[in-house]
């Protein structure tokens, strides 16, 4: 198949396959005219890497997966290289929820003050914290 058409069934564009293939991750052959050319390996590959980018993960993050597909496995995510962006990926969101926990938490607090002071119940204050980032 075209590059038009692995775009289209891979609901991506030409442009994100071209930089695919530009990193590396996506290997175009080349028809007899010049054109790229691809199977339906490809598809696969170019499905996965979406996927992984719509569970936030980075591009670079799926080239483990690319590669246990590109080297014959039936998932991309059976070999021991993307069962560890998987552990890391897990890591970093914990990470951000226990710090989204604590600042709902926080702001939970300022809340129940302020609205003891708006029912003229308490001494006015702003106890948030410096910005974090989250």
């Amino acid at each position: 198949m075209r590059i038009g058409e692995l775009a289209e069934r891979a609901g991506t564009t030409t442009r994100a396959l071209r930089y695919y293939e530009a990193r590396g991750l996506l290997r175009a052959r080349r028809a007899g005219n010049g054109y790229r050319a691809y199977g339906e390996e490809d598809l696969h590959l170019v499905r996965q890497i979406r996927l992984l980018q719509d569970f936030g993960f980075e591009l670079e993050d799926t080239r483990p997966f690319v590669e246990c597909l590109q080297a014959g496995h039936p998932a991309g995510d059976s070999c021991a290289a993307s069962l560890e962006v998987y552990r890391r990926k897990l890591a970093e969101l914990d990470a951000g929820l226990a710090r989204l926990g604590a600042a709902r938490e926080q702001l939970a607090a300022q809340l129940a003050r302020a609205e003891l002071l708006a029912a003229g119940e308490g001494e006015p204050r702003c106890e948030l914290s410096p910005r974090r980032p989250l």
